[in-house]
């Protein structure tokens, strides 16, 4: 018998003490028993509630938990299929992640990492908010957020910085994560690439093949969908001989079509049928026609926050259990 199915256990006991209590108490006379009847049926009562709330607890939990999984079976198939054709044959590459406001750039950043990595739990993970120093004056802030990172103290210098993630890749995978690569001026991002990113990757390439089974990864996330119009800054395909150059420009990301629901709602109704969807799934054409219509037609955040909203599950809450990164 699982936790839930104690509860329940549990809750139906107390139900049958609270009822034997008060049909004690109306057939009661004694003041001072009468007294006692009532603090006893106070005390279960207020077990009672206590259980249904645990009860509740944990069935938002599971019901929380396969609302994710199902999430995860929604949309960005051709950014999840560029990307698994690259680390099929590459251990060591950037990626550009782009799209217009609340398209999802952070759920899809953590779909790649923790679904396409192997060993994804045991990397070792370097995350910037560029948000905070992208504007500053000079990209000396930039090395001095990295640096820092690195436990580098003052020794700041992008040869510094690097080889202290090489040294780190010798044992584990390695992902560094630069969010909001829209806030920063172009030049510095250039800087970025061709003083931090193409040595590092150069030197790991240049290392015996024996050195190269852990991946090393950089990903630039970019949550306006401006950076990605910067073309000689990325590549959008890899060439027979390339070798971890510029960072590769995963497709955009568009808002989901009616295709794209009917084929998840598919799904949602084989692996997933204690969804609340479900309950409603036989009207699907009209389902996805409300999803869209309450979603901007198919922002994904959007659509995202419509669909948990009908799964008793608040968007904006869970997204902070659901993403790590």
């Amino acid at each position: 018998m699982n936790q839930r199915e104690e509860l329940v256990k549990l809750l139906e006991l107390l139900d049958e003490k609270i009822l034997f209590l008060k049909g004690k108490k109306f057939t009661e006379a004694n003041p001072l028993v009468l007294f006692q009847l009532g603090k006893e049926i106070e005390e279960a009562s207020a077990e009672r509630e206590t259980i249904r709330q645990q009860i509740e607890s944990i069935s938002c939990t599971v019901n929380s938990h396969e609302l994710y999984k199902a999430l995860l079976k929604l949309g960005y198939g051709s950014q999840i299929l560029a990307f698994r054709r690259f680390i099929r044959e590459q251990s060591i590459g950037a990626f550009l992640i782009h799209g217009s406001p609340d398209c999802g750039q952070r759920w899809l950043l953590n779909r790649l990492v923790s679904q396409h990595i192997n060993n994804a739990t045991s990397s070792k993970v370097l995350p910037v908010e560029l948000h905070r120093i992208g504007r500053r004056i000079d990209i000396f802030t930039l090395w001095r957020e990295l640096g820092g990172r690195c436990g580098l103290r003052r020794q700041n210098s992008p040869t510094s910085i690097i080889d202290c993630v090489y040294q780190w890749w010798q044992t584990q995978n390695v992902v560094l994560i630069f969010h909001d690569v829209d806030c920063m001026p172009e030049n510095y991002l250039q800087q970025l690439i061709q003083e931090f990113w193409l040595p590092l990757a150069m030197q790991a390439r240049e290392s015996a093949p024996s050195m190269r089974k852990y991946s090393l990864l950089m990903f630039l996330v970019d949550y306006e969908g401006c950076v990605g119009t910067r073309e000689t800054l990325f590549v959008e395909k890899i060439e027979p001989n390339w070798e971890a150059r510029a960072p590769v420009k995963l497709p955009v990301i568009n808002p989901f079509c009616e295709d794209e629901l009917d084929k998840w709602l598919d799904v949602v109704e084989m692996e997933f049928d204690k969804l609340p969807l479900i309950d409603v799934i036989s009207r699907k054409d009209e389902l996805i026609q409300e999803i869209l219509e309450n979603s901007d037609n198919g922002i994904p955040e959007l659509a995202f926050s419509e669909i948990c909203d009908r799964c008793e599950c608040n968007w904006y809450e869970a997204k902070d259990r659901w993403l790590k990164l």
